[in-house]
């Protein structure tokens, strides 16, 4: 324990040196995070107006449907934008200009989620207060009810979502800057540390009729949770859970994923926490125990430093 806690003092003080002498870039996804057939989609029409960006628009994409292009709500809306075919009918638009406008073809679909941010855009123009938000507002609660408002209206489920979508877009967003260290990451370690030598167990949760045992995303989550921050159970959504440092910028406490494929954080397929030098605590197999493994192998797809902002914002957190 003595070894790890230095660690994480000392590259803590390094980081907070480098955090200093940050600067900004250009918002764009961070890469990985949109799955690649959407990729040049969510890049170029994220875009589109001022209001927003390709963060923003992925962020949304995500909540709605989780790239799923496929699924149907219980209210009927449909695709990866989820739009209910009347409000497709007046704001869905032939983004790929193939001669029709497909509610399930992502190419139209995704072109149009943009197009109608930006029509709400429009319609709120004059309200005071954030544009982007504004527009959010509009998206969930409708226009008249933010100008009525004079800004995000008094309604929780509204209130709540423009919060998630802008935390979201943090998550998805390329780092303008270098992150700010975790205050929750020494707890996460050592819970995990604690941990070390308990079997693997497929699904396990670490509760008491499984005897205490975790697969990789149950130990990240129970990690997490014993600091207050309530992570979601499989491993590609815990990713979504802030924003995402460099190789080289990694800290003790944040969350290193892995994946066969590097182009899509849905295939993820495996997660531990850094605890600096090159190594992380996780639980990696049937027939293994919660242990030290090296981060760097073929399949290290990327990192999260996990917020409680970030976190909260995820659509299936708990």
């Amino acid at each position: 324990m003595g070894f790890v806690m230095l660690l994480v003092i000392g590259v803590y003080v390094v980081a907070g040196n480098l955090v200093r002498g940050a600067t900004q870039g250009a918002v764009d996804v961070v890469e990985g995070s949109v799955p690649a057939q959407y990729v040049k989609l969510v890049r170029d029409w994220g875009n589109l107006c001022p209001e927003i960006n390709p963060a923003l628009l992925a962020a949304q994409l995500y909540q709605e449907s989780g790239w799923d292009a496929d699924v149907v709500s219980h209210a009927d809306a449909r695709g990866i934008a989820q739009f209910i075919p009347s409000t497709w009918a007046t704001h869905g638009i032939d983004g790929d200009r193939d001669g029709d406008r497909d509610i399930w073809d992502p190419k139209d679909a995704i072109p149009s989620a943009a197009s109608y941010d930006c029509e709400l855009a429009k319609y709120v123009d004059d309200v005071p207060g954030d544009r982007t938000n504004n527009m959010l507002a509009a998206y969930n609660a409708g226009a008249y009810r933010v100008i009525r408002s004079g800004g995000v209206p008094a309604i929780t489920e509204t209130q709540n979502y423009v919060k998630r979508i802008r935390a979201l877009e943090k998550s998805f967003a390329k780092p303008k800057a270098r992150l700010e260290p975790s205050r929750q990451a020494a707890g996460a370690i050592m819970y995990a540390q604690d941990k070390l030598g308990t079997p693997y167990l497929w699904g396990g949760n670490g509760t008491a009729d499984q005897g205490g045992r975790f697969d990789c995303s149950g130990l990240t989550k129970a990690a997490y949770e014993s600091v207050g921050i309530e992570l979601p159970r499989v491993a590609n959504d815990q990713y979504n859970a802030g924003p995402h440092p460099s190789r080289d910028e990694l800290l003790p406490g944040d969350l290193v994923f892995f994946s066969d494929d590097p182009t899509n954080s849905r295939a993820i397929d495996h997660v531990g926490i850094y605890v600096g030098g090159g190594y992380m605590i996780d639980a990696p197999f049937t027939g293994a125990v919660i242990r030290f493994d090296p981060v760097d192998t073929p399949k290290y797809f990327g990192a999260t430093r996990v917020t409680a902002e970030g976190a909260a914002a995820l659509p299936n957190a708990a």
